[in-house]
């Protein structure tokens, strides 16, 4: 009898373990998930709140970017007239003709839009925009965009430039001019000129324009 009742006061006293245990470790459990919500989370799970704030903050951060650009920036696309058939048989000549005009920017934009390298034209067409300006606090204003923009390493249009080029950037920084970035746009020009010219030679985009204008011309 002796030995019985020491029997249930032992399973009474490991229950009574087990219970607080259980409840101890309920908040502590609790805790833990309330952790990977924070910013040092490892789960790296969808749902966890750093994750959504972060996101948000990168959407605002694009949506100020874009109010910029439309507030003075470069436009999705170049007004210019339909171009001729003239005009298009022109470009195959040479990339200064295709260049030349906004009808062959803005197919050549197209292009560069398909193979992600439109950033090279938005700079061209930047740098260009910058030498038309005369006021002091605007140009180091649009200098200092397009060095965010196009220059900076922390930028998803990063363009690539040489080593030399980025020196002589950041040394024209230091007092912005109209003539900032020419050593730059010409890198980038010729790197346009050199690499993605000739696609665009051979792309769906040109030859579909050029057979176009051509049937219509013929119908003419």
């Amino acid at each position: 009898p002796m030995g019985s009742e020491r029997m249930e006061m032992r399973k009474r006293q490991m229950s009574t373990t087990q219970e607080t245990s259980g409840a101890a470790q309920a908040p502590l459990s609790a805790g833990n998930r309330g952790s990977n919500a924070c910013c040092f989370c490892w789960c790296c799970c969808c749902s966890c709140s750093c994750l959504t704030v972060r996101n948000q903050d990168e959407e605002r951060a694009r949506g100020a970017s874009h109010e910029l650009q439309g507030e003075g920036g470069i436009p999705n696309c170049e007004e210019s007239p339909a171009p001729t058939l003239e005009e298009v048989n022109a470009w195959a000549q040479s990339f200064d003709k295709l260049m030349l005009t906004p009808a062959g920017r803005n197919a050549f934009r197209e292009f560069l839009r398909t193979e992600f390298s439109e950033e090279n034209m938005l700079f061209w067409m930047a740098c260009e925009e910058l030498k038309q300006e005369s006021n002091k606090s605007v140009i180091e204003e649009k200098a200092r965009l397009i060095y965010e923009d196009y220059i900076s390493i922390l930028s998803p249009k990063e363009v690539s430039l040489d080593s030399r080029v980025r020196e002589v950037i950041n040394r024209n920084m230091l007092e912005p001019s109209q003539h900032t970035f020419d050593d730059a746009q010409l890198q980038i020009y010729t790197l346009m000129h050199r690499d993605s010219y000739p696609r665009f030679m051979n792309s769906a985009i040109y030859k579909d324009l050029l057979r176009s204008l051509s049937e219509k011309s013929i119908e003419a």
